[in-house]
């Protein structure tokens, strides 16, 4: 019985995961690359993963020890997915931890990017720059005004939800 609490998985990161299944959900919204042009490549499939992930920690920073063990186990369901991910696509293991390493670069400069772009609102031209050169890097950045909308509306409604259903898992996303 002992034993039993060091293997039995914690509350928080089972809800993380069921976050992160929630994130790959919606990340993968046809809509999301059909009606906005995100497109639908490695880059651009990292990129909305990224900012639903972004989204969600940055609803649940600063409201206590579980919400913040729960942002931690969505990030580290998140950074062992795409480690997953690069497996799968045939990186060596010598070179997994390179690309993981750029990956998780990327991510932190996403989330000061997009800290300094939620800082900026209800200016806008911050967040659709942001999404211009990340999301529309490789063409399509006439659809970032329509996706920037779409972000700040997902953020609106994570802002409603009551702080427990998140962090038991039970997130619920704007339509696209």
């Amino acid at each position: 019985m002992f034993l039993d609490r060091f293997f039995r998985p914690r509350v928080t990161q089972a809800m993380g995961q069921k976050l992160y299944v929630g994130v790959v959900a919606q990340a993968r919204t046809p809509e999301l690359y059909e009606g906005y042009g995100v497109p639908d490549t490695v880059e651009g499939r990292f990129e909305l993963y990224t900012v639903h992930v972004f989204l969600l920690l940055d609803r649940l920073r600063g409201h206590g020890s579980r919400a913040s063990e729960t942002s931690q186990s969505l990030f580290d369901t998140y950074l062992s997915a795409l480690d997953d991910a690069l497996r799968e696509m045939g990186v060596g293991d010598l070179s997994v931890g390179k690309k993981m390493r750029k990956l998780g670069e990327a991510f932190y400069g996403r989330v000061k990017s997009y800290e300094s772009a939620f800082a900026a609102l209800p200016q806008t031209d911050h967040l659709q720059a942001l999404l211009s050169r990340t999301v529309y890097e490789q063409g399509g950045a006439e659809n970032a005004a329509k996706l920037g909308d779409y972000v700040i509306r997902q953020r609106t409604a994570l802002a409603e939800q009551k702080l427990d259903a998140l962090m038991d898992g039970q997130v619920v996303w704007s339509a696209a």
